[in-house]
């Protein structure tokens, strides 16, 4: 294309306006669960977007839940850019944990950096690349900017999956699905995740004296023993599938025999149908004590992102980024969900991890690899050209 930058020199001379626009962001705290925190984080997406693009964002309100969508042009959405800007952090985080550059270390520190308001920026700023371009930004690119990934999607999913099958291409789907989660180890994309599915189980027993009269009771807690025992064994190592007791809780006092308990579990699986066996193996789960009952509430939240949709995606991406001069990067599948597998489930072209490198996320040493940041954004701008050529 007659005119074009080359994508790092490109995005090079922007790296001040980066930087500043991922403080922006890590400065407006934003936890997923705090709604009015999460409107103000919007409205400073929308701001970024504004400042950055040509044409307005739009900001929606679903169930209460403020996300941003910006689109390139009236037309079918070609390419889809995925961003979330809620973060795991509760308020004031930022004064234990204050936002941070440091040069000499490599670092961006701050919460909620590499999960994943870097990648956010770097989006923005790799559309501001092409803005730039003797074309412009083509019509066909839509950003959607979640505010409740970090809690499963709830208010967004059906918005994800509405713009990804508001395409032109088979099916009316889009070409291709671009996630800017934080990238997998040295600079990997994502191209598998694991599904992933949240139950409670219930126990219900029979309460009694301790003392006076336990053989009266129906010990729920002792139920839960077993019922724990039976969620175990419902894992499979050998297909990857993992199943976690995670949060349990029972009984009323130190002398009664407990009529309720409960025990939350985590699953994850690589298949859709790994998800189907789980969720019919804890439903037939039965009754160890006479007379006590279990209820089982929850569902699979995330369907995978398996390999097979994304293969040629990645392989068109390594291809563009040769091309460029720009680190080939590799492949991983890993264990956490993202809005790509719901995209990935319709059958659309998806990658995953396209932010820049870094670790810590959800803990208290997150951070950014600074060194990866511009590479990493040339290479979305490549493949952005490539894919809207």
């Amino acid at each position: 294309m007659t005119g074009v930058t080359d994508p790092l020199t490109a995005i090079s001379t922007r790296r001040a306006d980066l930087l500043a626009d991922v403080e922006r962001l890590v400065r407006c705290e934003s936890p997923s669960s705090d709604l009015a925190a999460v409107a103000r984080s919007a409205e400073v997406v929308a701001a970024v977007l504004r400042d950055r693009l040509p044409g307005d964002p739009e900001v929606l309100d679903v169930d209460g839940c403020r996300h941003v969508r910006w689109r390139s042009g009236p037309g079918p959405t070609r390419v889809l850019v995925l961003a979330h800007h809620d973060t795991v952090w509760p308020l004031g985080t930022l004064d234990r944990l204050p936002f941070a550059i440091d040069e000499a270390a490599g670092t961006l520190r701050g919460p909620g950096t590499v999960d994943m308001k870097a990648g956010l920026a770097q989006a923005v700023h790799a559309l501001a690349v092409l803005a730039d371009d003797p074309v412009g930004v083509p019509d066909g690119v839509t950003v959607l900017v979640t505010g409740d990934e970090e809690i499963g999607s709830t208010t967004s999913r059906a918005l994800i999956e509405a713009e990804a099958l508001r395409g032109a291409g088979p099916g009316g789907a889009a070409t291709a699905v671009l996630v800017l989660e934080g990238s997998g180890p040295h600079g990997a994309i994502k191209t598998g995740r694991k599904g992933t599915a949240t139950y409670h189980l219930t126990v219900t027993g029979r309460a009694s004296h301790a003392g006076v009269a336990p053989e009266r009771g129906i010990n729920a807690v002792v139920e839960l023993a077993h019922v724990v025992l039976a969620v175990l064994d419902t894992a499979d190592a050998d297909r990857g599938t993992t199943v976690t007791p995670t949060v349990v809780r029972g009984g009323s006092a130190t002398n009664t025999v407990p009529a309720s308990a409960t025990v939350g579990v985590d699953v994850r699986c690589w298949t859709i149908a790994e998800q189907d066996r789980v969720d019919r193996d804890l439903r037939a789960i039965g009754a160890t004590l006479p007379g006590a009952r279990i209820e089982v509430d929850g569902r699979p939240n995330r369907p995978p992102m398996e390999r097979a949709v994304s293969a040629d995606l990645f392989t068109r991406a390594q291809a563009v980024a040769a091309r460029a001069g720009l680190p080939v990067p590799a492949e991983c599948a890993v264990g956490g969900g993202s809005d790509g597998n719901f995209t990935a489930a319709l059958g659309v072209p998806t990658l995953d991890g396209l932010g820049a490198a870094g670790g810590g996320a959800h803990a208290d040493d997150e951070h950014v690899d600074l060194g990866s940041l511009l590479p990493r954004t040339a290479l979305l701008v490549a493949l952005l050209r490539n894919l809207l050529a």
